[in-house]
């Protein structure tokens, strides 16, 4: 049955100027209700642009940066970002678009309205940056520019994967579909507007998905030096790359330039104190979530509930399906799931050892296909010698490393874990940590193979050396401590960490001495890890 109510919404959307009339005369007037809602970023933008007007009476014009967001949590983050550089000088200018939804579609009428109302809040800020809502800028013709086919059918299999949480996508998938129209009109767009304005940055948060990918990849396509940043899991940090995805997490500088530092007892108590809180399921310091669903109850515990022998012990940890940190990062399989399906084949007839396959505890988050789904389809009655851990099992993922003669990872950062504890690990997946001197790295199926028969049949040779120890030590130090870089706001915790350091403190001279080094590098200025020296002393704790 016909909406009325909607069908005078579709209506009044394709009518040139009459959304724009409605928001005149009515809409702008009454209180904002939108899942799409930016009323903490429209009540503390007069102060943060006053903080803004004040730091620009003492300094010099900077460089061209375009900022660009969707989203509407993505929106006020940036945002604020883009306030900050503009009060360090830069010339800024800040494009949005204003979704609510990555993944549903909207009408013209709200999609209009919308942008209206984000356009008045962000307005705000016009004295001292250009507002640009992406929407409204002319699209070019595509036959101008035939890389942007590949960039916007990329970004949209990411899009897919993501969203319905899998690795193989039809391209007749309705989502597929709908993602991948709304990357082409957000690509037309920016294309033109990159190409003619020639900014001497470009700014994006994630920079591997949505509209946010499609603004990397057009930027790179056109040779503009971009940074792309994302959240990290401590209040005041965030992880950032130079003309890279930053969810790759790409240590290549990072490892080059500090990996010979030397891990003294204050640096090594540090990371012992991270483990420790990852382990036993606490926060510490400035982290903001938990690694375990319950403390550590002991290895002994784990082999009663588990039922294990003296039979070596392999650990197959797996990663979340459609998470950023597995999209496009197989060597030799074919995805994650065909890994983890190969492994079990390798395993099932092979009883003189013990394969513990933890599903990531993650998957109870989400609604895509669970790797227990794929176990099942191999084998739905294991055999004895195989245990499948689930992702709601109150099973400390901590408690069966105790246990392991050989990991199996993907890209999980549990494998980096294990190669502290000694444990040889053999990588899958493009993982950070890959190739640092502690880990196996085969590059196809024989090598992978080869590794796991030479390690199985003497595990305890294979024991990782005290030098390469060490060397996992150094690497997780530098990973979880110097890679993260000082950031006053985040995202997940926007309305704390803004009260905790307003725009005003950031653009202090106390402000800039925490965080100017960041807000220089998001402007363009090369991060040299080298140079830049090992920075943090202590993790503040609450």
């Amino acid at each position: 049955m016909a909406n009325p109510k909607q069908n005078l919404k579709n209506l009044l959307g394709d009518i040139p100027l009459a959304v724009e009339m409605y928001w005149t005369l009515s809409a702008q007037h009454k209180p904002w209700s939108s899942h799409f809602n930016l009323e903490y970023l429209k009540g503390i933008l007069p102060g943060a642009v006053e903080a803004v007007q004040n730091s620009l009476e003492r300094v010099v014009t900077g460089k061209k940066v375009f900022v660009f967001a969707t989203l509407h949590y993505w929106i006020q983050h940036a945002a604020l970002t883009a306030l900050g550089l503009a009060g360090l000088g830069h010339q800024v200018s800040f494009g949005y678009l204003p979704y609510s939804d990555w993944d549903k579609e909207i009408d013209q009428f709200d999609l209009k309205k919308q942008n209206l109302y984000a356009r008045q809040v962000l307005n705000q800020a016009a004295s001292v940056m250009e507002i640009l809502p992406v929407m409204s800028l002319p699209p070019i013709d595509i036959k101008d520019y035939p890389k942007l086919h590949d960039i916007v059918e990329q970004t949209a299999i990411f899009d897919t994967q993501y969203t319905l949480q899998v690795e193989t996508i039809d391209k007749s998938e309705p989502l597929y579909q709908f993602r991948y129209q709304r990357n082409l009109q957000a690509a037309l767009a920016l294309t033109g507007y990159l190409e003619k304005n020639r900014p001497d940055v470009v700014v994006i948060p994630n920079g591997t998905i949505q509209e946010l990918g499609v603004c990397y990849r057009v930027a790179s396509m056109l040779g503009i030096d971009t940074v792309t940043y994302e959240f990290s899991d401590q209040l005041d940090r965030i992880w950032m790359a130079q003309n890279y995805e930053i969810m790759r997490h790409n240590t290549d500088d990072l490892w080059q330039g500090l990996g010979q530092i030397e891990m003294d007892s204050h640096r090594r108590d540090m990371l012992l104190k991270l483990v420790s809180a990852r382990k036993n399921a606490k926060l510490w310091g400035r982290l903001t979530r938990l690694w375990q669903m319950l403390p550590s109850q002991g290895a002994q515990a784990l082999r009663d509930a588990l039922h294990l022998d003296e039979r070596p012990v392999v650990l197959l940890a797996t990663n979340v399906l459609g998470d950023s940190l597995t999209l496009d990062r197989q060597v030799f399989s074919e995805n994650m799931a065909d890994w983890i399906i190969g492994t079990l084949k390798y395993f099932l007839n092979m009883d003189d050892v013990q394969l513990v396959i933890r599903v990531h505890p993650g998957e109870m988050l989400i609604h895509g296909m669970s790797m227990v789904e794929v176990i099942n389809s191999v084998s739905p009655n294991l055999p004895d010698h195989i245990h499948v851990v689930r992702p709601d099992e109150k099973i400390n993922t901590y408690d069966i490393i105790e246990l392991v003669d050989l990991g199996l990872v993907f890209t999980t950062t549990v494998g980096l874990e294990m190669a502290m504890a000694g444990i040889p690990v053999v990588v899958a997946g493009q993982t950070h940590y890959k190739k640092r001197g502690f880990t196996y790295d085969p590059e196809n199926w024989q090598a992978y193979f080869s590794y796991l028969d030479k390690i199985l049949a003497n595990p305890e040779n294979f024991r990782l050396s005290g030098t390469q120890v060490e060397l996992a030590w150094r690497y997780a130090y530098l990973f979880f401590f110097e890679f993260p870089l000082p950031f006053p706001w985040h995202i997940l915790h926007l309305e704390k960490t803004y009260s905790e350091q307003a725009m005003a403190d950031v653009l202090s001279a106390e402000g800039q001495q925490k965080y100017g080094q960041t807000f220089a590098y998001l402007s363009g200025k090369k991060l040299d890890w080298s140079a830049r020296g090992l920075q943090v002393t202590q993790v503040e704790s609450d």
